[in-house]
């Protein structure tokens, strides 16, 4: 799960409803986003994961395996939430300075310093906030647009480790992410299909802070 939500942190961004005419550029896309959804304190988002091989799409074969779901909650600028609840809860947390992810089967808990995911959370917050900065850290195409959605291209630039790019699906009617599908560099899929978003103005104090359970492993991790 981890691999597949630190690369997440970076790629994704949600989209409220916004009218878009079906021969939109990819610069008036952003820069909508960036006009009307670029303050949005905060949001929940139900989410489906999956992996598809290469083998797989070799095939023709489209079926998803590893499949897990779970809600992901944001506060602007950085504040992160992702619960899995299927197939085995897990939650991955983070104030912004300590990312925590937390294993219950396993009763183990892998703690990350804001130094090693320095990048990830800058551009999480950059993406959550409207796309912010979003064309100094990928190179992105409008690849395809019809059938009531577009297709949209982010290149990292520089290059990532084990990522060659990252595909997202928006539905033109609404403006929003419907799925995101992360390539790596032997040809597999990492697909995310979201769910609708829900603004959300308040969380608890402590929503974002996680204090690891009394007997969890705690492993320093990078």
């Amino acid at each position: 799960m981890m691999k597949a939500i630190k690369i997440l942190l970076v790629c994704l961004f949600l989209l409220a409803p916004l009218p878009a005419s079906a021969d939109e550029s990819l610069h008036s896309i952003l820069e909508g986003i960036r006009k009307h959804y670029g303050n949005l304190p905060g949001l929940v988002i139900p989410y489906e994961r999956g992996i598809i091989s290469k083998t797989m799409q070799m095939m023709g074969d489209q079926e998803k395996t590893d499949l897990a779901t779970g809600k992901l909650f944001f506060k602007s600028p950085n504040l992160l939430r992702i619960e899995q609840e299927t197939p085995n809860p897990e939650s991955v947390i983070t104030n912004g300075q300590t990312l925590w992810w937390h294993v219950p089967k396993k009763n183990t808990v892998h703690r990350f310093r804001s130094g090693n995911l320095g990048r990830e959370l800058k551009l999480l917050g950059d993406i959550f906030q409207g796309l912010r900065g979003v064309e100094e850290s990928f190179m992105a195409v409008l690849t395809d647009q019809g059938e009531g959605r577009y297709r949209i291209e982010l290149t990292p630039k520089p290059p990532w480790p084990e990522v060659n790019n990252i595909v997202i699906t928006v539905l033109q009617q609404e403006y929003r992410i419907a799925v995101v599908e992360i390539h790596n560099l032997i040809g597999g899929i990492t697909r995310f299909t979201l769910g609708p978003p829900t603004g959300k103005k308040d969380f608890e104090a402590d929503f974002f802070e996680f204090t690891p359970p009394e007997g969890a492993k705690i492993i320093e991790s990078e």
